[in-house]
Formats: C-alpha cells, structure tokens, sequence
C-alpha cells in the first residue's frame, strides 16, 4: 500500500484523481450523476484507506474497489445507457440483473461509512480515529455485515492510528487540511445522500 506523495504545501487531497467536488450532478434531470467521474472519485478516496496504514484495512478498500470494478463493468457493457448511475442502474434492471446495482448499493454504504467517520473526526478534535470510525460502522455497514465479515471490520477500526500521527500525512498546514477535508467531505455527503434517496425508491430494487 503506497500512499501518493504531495509537494511541500500540498495536500493528499489534491493527489485525488477525481474529488467528490467535481464530480456532475445534474439537478435538472433528478440529480443524476455523472458514472465517468463518480467512479472516479470514488477509486480516489480508496487512497485514503493507504494513509490509515493498516493491513487491517486492507478488506475494507479491496471490498469498495470489487464494487467499484462491477459498476464499471456495466457501464462498459452498456455505456448509452450508463452515462449517469440512476439510469445505469434502472436499465440493468430491465435485463433482470443486479450485479452492478447491487454493487453500487455496497459502495454507497461504504462512501457513507467512511464520510461518517472522517466528518465526525474533524468535527470533534478531541476523539480519537478509531472512535470516529467504530461509530461510523455501526450506523451504516455493520446492520448488512455476517457474522463472519463483523470482526474484519472490527480490527480495523481498532488498528487507526492515533490522530496525531494521521493528519500530519494529509498535509504540513493542519488549518488548510481541515478546510479541504470539510469541502470534499459536504460534497461526498451530498452525493451520499442523493444515491441513498434513489435506492430507496422502488424502480432501484430488484
């Protein structure tokens, strides 16, 4: 697990291929969103997992990047009919398959997990990582987890580090870290939430 280097002044955030930020939502057309990007994005903030610099994370990324790859796959096989994620979900639908849908039910739990965690660790200064993600877990993957994925998850919230080691890799200047972890952090929340309301809906279930 090689973590993306930045210039002095930089940030780990600006290594990110794509940031949440960026990527198009088209609030015309029921807050449909790009897959291009998104995918994107996504792939970007599995980097973070690197930073947290445990094996025992290891499962957690590996798990969004499997899903991230069964999305893809779909849009590659149909890609007319994929270019934003609600329609590349309601037209896998139509051909009575769920791999990818499915999939993208996964990566939403998990980009909420990890939005969670992070919002509430720079939120509240005091707490440590490993506080922040347990917490987070139990309010998003740990309802949907077996009992035999459960401790997986488990070591690895007990194997963050301490917040005073992690933050300090984000960037040298913690005020510019801070500012530029809050943005990505409302973005990939909006997106989160987006993406939860559609799947709720009946035309996204299979």
């Amino acid at each position: 697990m090689s973590v993306p280097s930045f210039p002095p002044g930089g940030t780990f955030l600006q290594t990110f291929k794509k940031s949440f930020v960026d990527v198009p939502v088209d609030a015309d057309n029921d807050n449909a969103i790009s897959t291009s990007e998104f995918l994107e994005a996504a792939e970007s903030l599995t980097t973070m997992f690197d930073v947290l610099g445990s094996m025992a994370f290891s499962p957690v990324k590996n798990d969004m990047m499997g899903n991230i790859k069964k999305i893809r796959e779909r849009q590659l096989a149909a890609p007319a009919e994929s270019e934003n994620l609600q329609a590349l979900v309601i037209n896998e639908l139509k051909t009575k398959k769920h791999t990818a849908t499915e999939g993208l039910l996964w990566l939403v739990r998990g980009l909420d997990f990890t939005c969670i965690a992070l919002s509430q660790n720079v939120a509240k200064e005091s707490e440590e990582l490993s506080t922040s993600f347990r917490n987070a877990y139990g309010s998003t993957l740990k309802p949907h987890h077996g009992l035999l994925i459960k401790p997986v998850f488990s070591a690895a919230m007990s194997a963050c580090p301490y917040r005073k080691d992690f933050y300090p890799k984000l960037g040298a200047d913690s005020a510019v870290v801070a500012s530029e972890l809050r943005t990505y952090l409302a973005a990939l929340e909006k997106i989160v939430g987006i993406l939860k309301g559609f799947q709720d809906r009946k035309e996204a279930k299979w």
